[in-house]
C-alpha cells in the first residue's frame, strides 16, 4: 500500500519517533550515543513510502506449501521486498527498511484490514551518498562477520 497523505505521514513519523525513544531508553553509556547518532529513518526525505502487508484471509496460495508451512505467506512477502530492493538498486533508488515500527500501530494508523499483517515499512528514494558499506556498519554499530558460520555442511558416506 502506498502512503502518499501528508497526515497519515506526520502520524507515522510520530510512531517512529516514540518507538525511537523508546528503544534509545533502552541503551545506556557509548551504546546509547551511539544508537542516538544512528540515521533509522527517511521518512521525511523519501518520495515514496510503501506498506507491505500478508492477507492472512486470502485463499490465494493456499496449496500444499501453507498447507504444511503457513508461514510461507510472510516469506513470500519478504522476498517479494527482496526483489524489489534488488530491482530499485539497478536504478540508482534506495530503499530503507523502517523495522522500528510495531506491527499492530502501522496497522491502525494505515486503516487496513485485520487479516493483513505489516511485513515492512519501506521509504524508497534517491539516497543522499552512495555507499557499499550498510549504513549500521558504517555507524560502527554493526560489523560484519565471515561467511564461515553461515554454511553448514554435511558429508554422507553411501553404502
Amino acid at each position: 500500500m502506498r502512503v502518499a497523505d501528508t497526515a497519515r505521514r506526520n502520524t507515522v513519523r510520530t510512531e517512529f519517533e516514540q518507538a525511537d525513544w523508546d528503544a534509545l531508553a533502552g541503551y545506556s553509556g557509548e551504546q546509547a550515543a551511539l544508537y542516538a547518532r544512528l540515521k533509522l529513518a527517511g521518512l521525511d526525505q523519501a518520495p515514496v513510502h510503501l506498506g507491505v502487508f500478508a492477507d492472512r484471509a486470502t485463499a490465494k496460495g493456499s496449496g500444499p506449501g501453507r498447507r504444511t508451512r503457513p508461514e510461507m505467506l510472510e516469506y513470500s512477502a519478504v522476498t517479494a521486498v527482496a526483489i524489489l530492493w534488488l530491482a530499485a538498486r539497478v536504478y540508482g533508488v534506495e530503499i530503507g527498511w523502517v523495522s522500528i515500527l510495531g506491527a499492530a500501530p502501522m496497522s491502525g494508523i494505515l486503516e487496513v484490514p485485520s487479516e493483513w499483517e505489516l511485513i515492512a515499512y519501506l521509504c524508497i528514494g534517491y539516497p543522499e551518498e552512495e555507499s557499499i558499506a550498510p549504513e549500521l556498519e558504517r555507524a560502527g554499530w554493526e560489523k560484519r562477520t565471515g561467511q564461515d558460520f553461515l554454511l553448514l555442511e554435511r558429508y554422507f558416506v553411501l553404502p
